[in-house]
């Protein structure tokens, strides 16, 4: 789908319109889902569900259609981060923490790298190296400094480097 065509289809959710409405969801809930996924883990499909939700009920208030997809992000991102914090670990692994060398199969699943580091660290590693995101437009999505997005992300990537390592 085309960027003309995602705007149309806003336009016309906005107005009311209940097909526009189910097809502007069908189209976010992958792009929502690899967003939320990595960040809440096992309740990347709740996450994922809360957003869409959100995005259902906020979606007159978005004034620029074409922006759709950085607005959706926003809010996957809020609601992921709010899910994973309420669904379990909120602080960062300690090193003794990580899979050991001869824990190989463990080692090398990625959700298991990823539960080992906090929400915050799994939201800064999806916007900057899954989304490709600025670290000025991650730390305004995720309402920090410049220099914790930058601090986080330096955390994130050597925790997730030992742990994947190991």
């Amino acid at each position: 789908m085309t960027a003309h065509d995602t705007a149309a289809l806003v336009v016309a959710a906005q107005r009311g319109d209940t097909v526009a409405m189910n097809d502007l969801l069908k189209e976010l809930t992958p792009y929502l889902g690899r967003i939320c996924g990595p960040i809440a883990l096992d309740a990347g499909a709740d996450a994922a569900q809360e957003a869409l939700i959100a995005v259902f009920r906020n979606l007159r208030t978005l004034r620029e259609p074409a922006a759709l997809y950085g607005w959706a992000r926003a809010i996957a991102v809020r609601e992921a981060v709010r899910i994973a914090k309420r669904e379990g670990r909120t602080v960062a692994a300690e090193l003794t923490e990580l899979p050991s060398p001869v824990d190989v199969e463990r080692a090398a699943d990625i959700r298991d790298v990823l539960a080992q580091l906090s929400p915050e660290h799994r939201a800064v590693l999806v916007l900057r190296d899954l989304e490709g995101l600025e670290e000025s437009a991650a730390a305004r999505l995720l309402d920090v400094p410049a220099g914790t997005v930058k601090s986080r992300l330096h955390r994130a990537r050597e925790s997730f480097r030992r742990a994947w390592q190991s």
